[in-house]
């Protein structure tokens, strides 16, 4: 409407050949500093916003699931012609823009003809700024040895971590936890950060969209309640176990914040390590873990990680077991690994020395460059 009341004309804005745009029969097409997705089904064209109420993805980018665009990052729907969002979720609506033909051209006008709206959803729990609470030393221990809890079988990472954490309860009267990973049903990382960094979200988007993934478990232990992490893998085939990996793959999230927001989760934490194995490669162990976990925010502890190898020859593992469970010297090395992480923690609380602002360093240091995609303010 003009100043008057009468109805504007459309700012029509010819993009070419509409035969250029059936095949693929969904586009991202810019209109100036516009985004917009551009499809055709069934002989309609439609065009819609180019950017998703979430977090921004490029739904031009995604894929037509019947009547909807799909968004590429974390599949959110909306329909192609009306921009609103699949049944159950209409109070979610992307603008729409008028599309026409004429003289065998497609036209889409400049300005979009319905605002966006957006339902309110409340935010995922996790997603508060961590804040410690008032009360003992808490330590979280994570056993990343597979098992099967039907089949329990002794594993000596877990032993020595398990001593370790009786250890922190008895003499230090801390809280402790222990998490086996192997009782948890969490789908690996699908990838979201290799799509843009933007698309990993924290919490993780497979977090937010499954409310089954239990991976809520770790996120919650890591960020908001531990004061000391102690993780606990066997040596796989030269390397943690595999499952230490699907979940560090999750934590991408965690790290990611720091990359895109300059945003630090984890302050005045520390991290230790029991590394176990009938084969050697201790030290390269020990080097991912010490690495991934410092571009986290993890401090460590003088001497930071215990460990136990016979060696490569050393194939009798039942030798090993009996070995790690009459060994008092392991196991002690295990209290006092978590005695060092406990007065690590105690110091850095007593001194806020990662409580304040940590300016960008080391890897972060430098800040990652992006092209403009367009965010929802800037297209309603």
């Amino acid at each position: 409407m003009n100043a008057s009341g009468a109805q504007q004309e459309p700012d029509w804005v010819d993009l070419g050949p509409e035969a250029a745009f059936r095949d693929p029969p969904l586009q991202q097409v810019r209109l100036g500093t516009t985004a917009v997705a551009v499809s055709w089904r069934d002989g309609v064209f439609g065009a819609i916003s180019g950017v998703c109420n979430h977090v921004g993805g490029p739904l031009g980018e995604g894929r037509l699931q019947g009547e909807y665009v799909e968004c590429p990052w974390h599949y959110w729907k909306f329909h192609h012609c009306t921009g609103v969002g699949e049944p159950g979720f209409e109070a979610d609506q992307v603008p729409r823009h008028l599309v026409k033909v004429e003289a065998g051209r497609l036209f889409v006008s400049r300005r979009p003809v319905t605002k966006r709206a957006k339902s309110p959803h409340a935010p995922h729990a996790l997603e508060r700024e961590p804040v410690r609470a008032p009360g003992p030393p808490r330590v979280l221990g994570i056993s990343t040895t597979s098992l099967d809890p039907q089949h329990p079988r002794y594993s000596t990472s877990e032993a020595l971590l398990e001593s370790a954490l009786a250890h922190a309860r008895e003499a230090h009267g801390a809280e402790a936890r222990l998490i086996r990973l192997a009782e948890l049903e969490f789908r690996p990382c699908e990838g979201f950060y290799s799509r843009a960094a933007q698309a990993c979200t924290w919490p993780c988007s497979i977090t937010q969209m499954d409310p089954e993934d239990q991976l809520t478990e770790v996120y919650e232990g890591l960020v908001h309640w531990a004061d000391v992490v102690l993780l606990a893998t066997p040596i796989r085939w030269g390397s943690a176990s595999a499952l230490y990996f699907k979940m560090v793959e999750r934590m991408n999230c965690i790290q990611n914040q720091i990359t895109i927001r300059d945003r630090v989760l984890i302050r005045d934490k520390v991290a230790a390590f029991v590394i176990t194995g009938g084969q050697d490669n201790v030290q390269g162990v020990a080097g991912q873990l010490l690495s991934f976990f410092a571009e986290l925010g993890f401090v460590f502890p003088p001497f930071p990680y215990v460990a136990h190898s016979r060696g490569w020859s050393a194939e009798d593992m039942e030798n090993n077991v009996r070995y790690v469970q009459d060994h008092a010297e392991l196991h002690e090395g295990a209290r006092q690994l978590v005695e060092r992480a406990l007065g690590t923690a105690a110091a850095l609380r007593d001194s806020g020395l990662c409580s304040a602002k940590i300016e960008r360093g080391g890897r972060k240091a430098h800040r990652p460059h992006r092209e403009p995609t367009g965010t929802p303010e800037s297209n309603a």
